[in-house]
């Protein structure tokens, strides 16, 4: 069959690359339906990234936070209409100790390798996740960015020490939105504190115990540990902030990513004996283990809701030009593409 597949090719220019697929063969065909945007994806399409940078990965389809829907498994594994969750890492080698999206010859879609904008995906049998039949697939679109956060509170869980009575997020954005829903979840019975500069993104987070802006945070206050969930510019304060107020011997779990060398306060990392953990992308279990969450704990879904941005139906590619343009204005939330192309 003749897919199309629609790549960015230069900043803020898009055309239809065709691509020849067999149907038959080792993989599940997926339609996708609901599409999210993704600071990485916006750094491509905008031209942040360095022109080495885009010149080695350009042309290039992006998005990596997607869900569709099974048009064809011809191992019978998927029945055909199944709502699924799309992992954008694919692995190409296994390791019984570095995970997958650590190994350095594992691709991830938008990033050197085609991402979900196409009409068909040709997905491997393990990088796709069932979902519930009656879940909201525009809310889920972004899971991906879900599954981030779960899979550094699962580090977290392996790597910190045993006191887990307070937490602090710093970050008052979707990661740090999500990252503070995932630990109200997991500890139900813990304090948790936001850090944030915007007052009525604060707002949002009615789930937590208190939430402070950045500049009138109490002497007395700490907690057990932390999250960073700022990135960019931002990261290297949020950091030496968290370094200042946390409890001896806690964890400081990194998410933010940065373009900019950042410098921290070794010093007292070293006196506190702080643990840095750092984090990136997710595999398909975390994939797999959000989406029991999901039909464990619904509610989770609906807390996400709040999240949801702007919904575009997407027809053509002048749609997706306004799309991502407008997405560049938002102040809170995910835009959502309904894939319609």
């Amino acid at each position: 069959m003749i897919n199309q597949v629609y790549q960015l090719v230069a900043p803020r220019q898009f055309e239809i690359s065709y691509k020849s697929r067999a149907i038959h063969g080792e993989h599940v065909i997926v339609r996708p339906l609901y599409l999210s945007i993704c600071a990485a994806d916006q750094r491509y399409y905008t031209g942040s990234r360095s022109k080495e940078v885009l010149s080695d990965k350009l042309p290039m389809s992006l998005i990596h936070e997607a869900v569709g829907e099974v048009v064809y498994d011809s191992k019978g594994e998927f029945s055909k209409g199944t709502k699924v969750l799309l992992v954008p890492n694919t692995p190409v080698e296994e390791n019984d100790v570095i995970g997958e999206n650590y190994l350095r010859s594992s691709k991830f879609r938008s990033s050197g390798f085609d991402g979900f904008m196409q009409d068909y995906v040709f997905m491997k049998h393990d990088r796709v996740v069932p979902l519930p039949d009656d879940i909201d697939m525009s809310i889920v679109s972004f899971t991906e960015l879900v599954s981030v956060s779960w899979h550094a509170l699962q580090r977290f869980d392996r790597k910190s020490i045993r006191n887990r009575n307070c937490f602090g997020v710093w970050g008052d954005g979707n990661l740090g939105y999500i990252t503070a829903l995932l630990l109200r979840t997991l500890y139900p019975k813990a304090t948790i504190y936001v850090f944030g500069k915007t007052d009525y993104k604060l707002q949002h987070f009615s789930f937590v115990d208190e939430t402070f802006h950045i500049n009138h945070i109490p002497k007395s206050l700490t907690f057990d540990h932390a999250f960073e969930c700022v990135g960019g510019k931002g990261s290297q304060a949020a950091i030496n902030q968290i370094i200042d107020y946390i409890a001896p011997e806690g964890s400081i779990g990194l998410l933010g990513v940065s373009e900019y060398d950042v410098e921290i306060n070794t010093r007292m990392v070293l006196e506190k004996g702080l643990t840095l953990i750092g984090s990136s992308r997710s595999s398909a279990q975390d994939f797999q283990q959000i989406a029991k969450l999901y039909h464990d704990k619904p509610e989770i879904v609906q807390s996400l809701s709040l999240l949801k941005g702007n919904e575009y139906e997407v027809k053509n590619i002048n749609q997706i030009i306004q799309a991502f343009e407008e997405d560049l204005s938002s102040s809170w939330g995910k835009t959502v593409l309904k894939w319609t192309i």
